[in-house]
């Protein structure tokens, strides 16, 4: 019988010596949690633990490229930016990115469907954890966003956890759904704090008897906004400006299509709604769908689309370009369990970038429908997709996306700072 860490009475604010996370892997892509650290980074040290994830092992070439780099990152020592010194501890090799930051990729076992699975995952991070974070500054408070982390709050030197629902796991296509509820129903009882990034996390939290504090997603918006992009990396910002690359050279062409173009990044997986792509696919006689991201087993039928191009995952340096060359940024999900859970950071990156935006609708895209264009049905998908390639952005539209400067990252992460501090339960 798992004990819940009962709900504080009266909230008081408590000391934060340190952080130790438990997220996805450090720089592979930009989560909130990897956000909102960053902007906590100048007052606190922390620990960050790259995992394994959760999506167990299959014989397939996703899995086998996941397989390598993690067995590449287990195997080869990493050097510190500071010291350029290489580093070898218990938790396989550290690197120093940031003063106050440092990444540790602990060996892992990566099943967690049976009893003995999740104690030698349990043994095994204590063993190699346990250690460093007596080194760390105390207190130290436990931030993860993974319910694969259930059974280490009382096996390792932490003063509290707060968990951080970023997705309801259990839904997602591909995972182990029976486990990971497992997890999470378990990881919900032993945090001291909970935080959710939408309603539907906040009511699946609800009905485990605990309570959570709302943290939706933030924003850079100076990073995204296309008319005042100043030349990063060598990309240009406009197409017919002369900015130039540290090369000397007008920066190149992503999308590389002739026509219109109707753009979606993110991961190209199941809930994606065949539909509304397949009646755009047919509705739009000029231009092109470019889906921009990791392919995880979507629909054949949207690949299959003579007019949908896909391109592999980007780096996020280069996504504001690549948004400058779209005519119209989508987020076609279906209406599923697990896209009702989900707060897409995509879509104020979307908005930033000042382009017309279509989604189809979802409870995370009901406090912005004054910004964007919604979606009820594939048909109504498709045309008004069609209605902002022929239109561009209502002025209605991009006079209410100014209170994206309200929705900065360092705002978010000063409120996840008073959870860490205990001040919300």
């Amino acid at each position: 019988m798992i004990a819940a860490c009962p709900p504080r009475s009266i909230a008081t604010e408590r000391a934060v010596g340190s952080l130790l996370v438990f997220s996805d892997d450090w720089g592979r892509h930009p989560s909130s949690c990897q956000h909102l650290v960053r902007n906590l980074l100048d007052r606190y040290p922390v620990l960050w633990v790259n995992t394994i994830g959760t999506r167990a092992p299959r014989f397939d070439l996703q899995t086998m490229k996941r397989v390598t780099e993690k067995l590449r990152q287990w195997g080869s020592a990493k050097l510190s930016n500071s010291s350029h010194q290489k580093q070898r501890d218990g938790a396989e090799s550290r690197v120093q990115i940031h003063d106050n930051l440092q990444v540790v990729n602990p060996k892992m076992w990566p099943w967690f469907g049976s009893g003995r699975d999740r104690k030698l995952n349990r043994w095994l991070l204590s063993k190699q954890l346990t250690s460093l974070i007596s080194q760390l500054p105390q207190p130290v408070v436990g931030l993860t966003t993974l319910p694969i982390t259930a059974d280490l709050p009382d096996a390792l030197p932490v003063d509290r956890w707060v968990y951080y629902c970023v997705d309801d796991f259990s839904q997602w296509p591909g995972l182990d759904g029976d486990t990971l509820r497992t997890m999470d129903r378990a990881m919900i009882q032993r945090a001291d704090s909970l935080v959710a990034v939408s309603d539907t996390l906040q009511k699946m939290i609800s009905v485990e008897g605990r309570s959570s504090s709302l943290l939706t997603h933030g924003v850079d918006v100076d990073f995204w906004r296309v008319n005042e992009i100043v030349c990063r990396t060598g990309f240009s910002a406009r197409p017919d400006t002369n900015c130039l690359g540290q090369d000397g050279l007008r920066s190149p062409s992503y999308i590389n299509t002739n026509g219109p173009t109707v753009v979606f990044w993110g991961v190209i997986d199941r809930r994606m709604e065949t539909a509304s792509l397949v009646q755009l696919s047919k509705d739009l006689t000029n231009g092109t769908i470019v889906l921009i991201g990791p392919q995880q087993d979507p629909d054949p039928a949207i690949l299959a689309l003579p007019n949908v191009k896909t391109l592999p995952a980007q780096p996020i340096t280069a996504l504001p370009a690549i948004a400058n060359q779209a005519s119209v940024l989508v987020m076609p999900y279906a209406d599923l369990p697990v896209t009702r859970a989900m707060q897409p950071l995509k879509l104020k990156e979307y908005l930033a970038t000042g382009k017309p935006v279509v989604v189809n609708r979802l409870p995370s895209t009901d406090a912005w429908s004054d910004c964007l264009d919604v979606a009820e049905t594939p048909e109504q998908f498709s045309r008004l997709v069609r209605e902002r390639l022929s239109s561009g952005i209502p002025a209605s539209q991009a006079s209410a996306r100014n209170r994206l400067q309200q929705e900065t990252w360092n705002s978010k992460a000063a409120q996840l700072e008073l959870v860490l501090k205990g001040d919300k339960s």
